[in-house]
């Protein structure tokens, strides 16, 4: 099933926000999904069980460098662009 998240990750105790936000929409175009990259979200589309599975393994990587807050929203009818 198609469906479009938007999603915003908020790394703390941090000055540099870009570089984890890069990394983590980096990681989620790495495993074939569409991102669009807003100033304070991020939109992605894609197969359900990609955005799961992309989203979780992003949030791991970063979780393991910085203190992070990931917050989504997932709809399927929402058309992907």
């Amino acid at each position: 099933m198609k469906v479009r998240a938007e999603i915003s990750l908020y790394p703390l105790k941090t000055t540099e926000l870009s570089s984890p936000v890069g990394e983590f929409c980096r990681i989620l175009q790495a495993q074939g999904l569409e991102v669009q990259i807003g100033p304070m979200s991020s939109s992605v589309s894609g197969e359900c069980k990609d955005i799961f599975k992309a989203v979780q393994e992003a949030f791991e990587q970063l979780a393991a460098k910085y203190q992070v807050v990931l917050t989504g929203k997932i709809s399927n009818a929402c058309p992907p662009s």
